[in-house]
């Protein structure tokens, strides 16, 4: 498909700021084995996970379902443009996201059709879309990662709203390409407004808050002493410290209702295109297992969404923590507002 200048241009500024970093050439399909033999049409499945993360429950299914499946890595975003602009003509079947932001956003663009009542069922009302396309996979709550060493108790903030303050000038770090921290952004608009929301951005990059491309880095850099403090998503520090049992990296989460406690979730879609009905709902329902979400929990320390499976040893339950929920169906069509307010106030630069 040959692009015209300004759907490049296009393409271009959504990838650098709606979600992430861009993985455009760097997209590889791989080919995963299945029980069966016969020449049946594979699934095809774009995920914006990666491959360390999802790639093992997805060999899983392949090897007991015998379906055949071939996957899509790379950035969420980037993906779901690419779903969106083949439209009709795409061959995907299932988009499995790193945030509900994009996976919202292809819902708005009516890309996505339902899911069964049985499969959405198996999740929180509060974790799915409203008109059953999508359905949450796993959550992860938004906290502030500190260095125990170079912060003390009382300097931890009450509200995400106070790392504006001159007292944390330079000391909290921030990933603005990221597509958790541009959700939380979203969702904290439709809370406070787009005046407030763009006066903390402004305060932030007044602030000369270090800007980094992902949250990893935050929290490399936090454990290094590089840096003080930053915004990520628990499950980070929780796996630090499983490497490193002795990271000084710790976790200050935000009281229940301000933004920066807000639980997100990983999520899953089927494409309207998609011919592949049977097979695509299977593998939907079978990541919503009670054994994948076990996997979730225990091997990438996030939240399982489903009744009957705990978060892993030393994960706070998610009543404990008072996470901040929101209607995750907002944070599609509130994204391009969101990327101009980050680019106006300096932080995406």
């Amino acid at each position: 498909m040959t692009l015209t200048h300004s759907t490049q241009r296009r393409r271009a500024a959504f990838r650098r700021l709606l979600i992430g970093p861009i993985l455009a050439g760097a997209l590889a399909v791989v080919a995963l084995p299945a029980c069966s033999t016969g020449d049946g049409e594979r699934l095809l499945v774009y995920s914006g996970r990666s491959k360390e993360l999802i790639g093992p429950l997805l060999t899983r299914f392949a090897e007991e379902s015998g379906v055949k499946i071939d996957v899509k890595y790379g950035d969420s975003a980037d993906l779901a443009l690419t779903i969106d602009e083949e439209g009709d003509r795409t061959k995907v079947d299932v988009f499995i996201s790193q945030s509900p932001g994009a996976t919202a956003y292809l819902d708005e663009k009516d890309r996505l059709t339902k899911l069964p009542d049985a499969v959405t069922d198996l999740v929180p009302e509060e974790d799915r879309a409203a008109d059953g396309n999508w359905v949450g996979l796993t959550g992860r709550v938004r906290v502030l990662v500190y260095n125990k060493e170079l912060v003390s108790a009382d300097e931890l903030p009450t509200s995400v709203f106070d790392l504006t303050a001159p007292a944390y000038e330079g000391r909290v770090g921030v990933a603005p390409t990221n597509g958790s921290f541009q959700d939380f952004v979203t969702a904290a608009r439709h809370d406070v407004g787009d005046d407030q929301m763009a006066g903390w951005l402004d305060g932030m990059a007044a602030n000369e808050s270090p800007t980094f491309p992902n949250n990893v880095a935050i929290v490399e850099a936090v454990a290094a002493g590089d840096l003080e403090m930053g915004l990520v998503n628990h499950y980070y520090i929780a796996q630090a410290k499983i490497e490193d049992p002795d990271t000084p990296a710790e976790v200050h989460y935000f009281p229940e209702g301000d933004p920066g406690s807000l639980l997100l979730v990983t999520a899953a879609g089927r494409v309207k295109a998609s011919e592949q009905t049977d097979d695509a709902e299977q593998l939907i329902e079978f990541l919503l297992s009670k054994r994948s979400q076990e996997y979730f929990a225990t091997e990438t320390q996030e939240y399982p969404l489903i009744e009957g499976v705990e978060p892993d040893e030393g994960i706070p339950p998610l009543e404990e923590i008072n996470a901040t929920r929101i209607d995750l169906d907002e944070l599609g069509g509130g994204l391009p507002k969101t990327q101009e307010l980050i680019e106006e106030s300096g932080l995406g630069s």
